[in-house]
C-alpha cells in the first residue's frame, strides 16, 4: 500500500516538537508530511516555541527551532490529502481566525478523513461548527471550555495518552506523541511489524 499524504496546519510559535517529531516519525515510515502555514511559501521558516511545566500555574514559553515550510499555501489541493494534523502551541489562536484554514478543515470534516489533534491544535477545529461536536477530544486542559462550548466531550488524558473517536485522533501535548502517532498511524491503515533480526554475516576468513 503506498504512503499516504498528510497535511500539517502550523502557525508562528506552534510547538516544536508536534511538529519535527511528527513529521519525521511519519516520514520514516513512508509517509509524507506537508507543513504548511498561511500565505508561507515552501523553502520560508516559521518560527517555533517550546512550552514546559516547571511549577508555575500554567506553562513557560520558549523559542524553539525554526521549521521548514515544505508546500507552499496557495498551491495547497485538499483533495490530494488522506488526513490533516493540528499541530498545537500557539500557532494555533491565530491560524483558527483564517477563513482559509477553516475551509481546510471543513474539507476533512466533511470528507470523513482522519482528522489529528494535539494540544492547543483543537482550537483550529473548535473554530468550524460541528467538527468537534458530540467528539470525545483530548487536548490541553486549558481549552476543555472551548471544546465544550462547540459541543464537545472534554476527555482530560494523560500526558502520555492519545484518544481515538471514528476518524479523530487526539491528546494532550507532545509528551503523548509516541501513543498520539501510533494512533494516528491505525487510523491511516499502517502496520508495522517486528522480525527477527537477521544474522550477522560471518567475519571469518576463507
Amino acid at each position: 500500500m503506498p504512503g499516504k499524504k498528510i497535511l500539517m496546519l502550523t502557525g508562528e510559535f506552534t510547538e516544536e516538537y508536534e511538529i519535527f517529531v511528527f513529521q519525521q516519525g511519519m516520514e520514516a515510515v513512508g509517509h509524507t508530511v506537508h507543513v504548511i502555514c498561511p500565505d508561507k511559501k515552501a523553502g520560508e521558516k516559521i518560527q517555533t516555541s517550546l512550552h514546559d511545566f516547571e511549577g508555575h500555574q500554567t506553562y513557560i514559553e520558549r523559542y524553539g527551532h525554526l521549521a521548514d515550510i515544505n508546500k507552499t499555501f496557495s498551491e495547497v489541493k485538499l483533495e490530494e490529502y488522506d488526513a490533516v494534523y493540528c499541530a498545537g502551541g500557539r500557532g494555533p489562536e491565530y491560524i483558527r481566525t483564517d477563513k482559509r484554514i477553516q475551509a481546510m478543515v471543513r474539507h476533512f470534516h466533511e470528507t470523513g478523513k482522519p482528522i489529528f489533534t494535539i494540544c492547543h491544535g483543537v482550537q483550529i477545529l473548535i473554530a468550524v461548527d460541528g467538527v468537534v461536536n458530540g467528539k470525545r477530544v483530548g487536548a490541553l486542559g486549558a481549552c476543555e471550555p472551548e471544546v465544550r462550548l462547540a459541543g464537545g466531550i472534554y476527555v482530560d488524558l494523560s500526558p502520555t495518552e492519545a484518544l481515538v473517536d471514528g476518524n479523530m485522533v487526539s491528546a494532550k501535548g507532545w509528551t503523548a506523541l509516541a501513543a498520539f502517532m501510533r494512533e494516528c498511524l491505525k487510523v491511516l491503515g499502517t502496520e508495522i511489524r517486528h522480525s527477527e533480526a537477521a544474522p550477522a554475516a560471518s567475519t571469518r576468513a576463507a
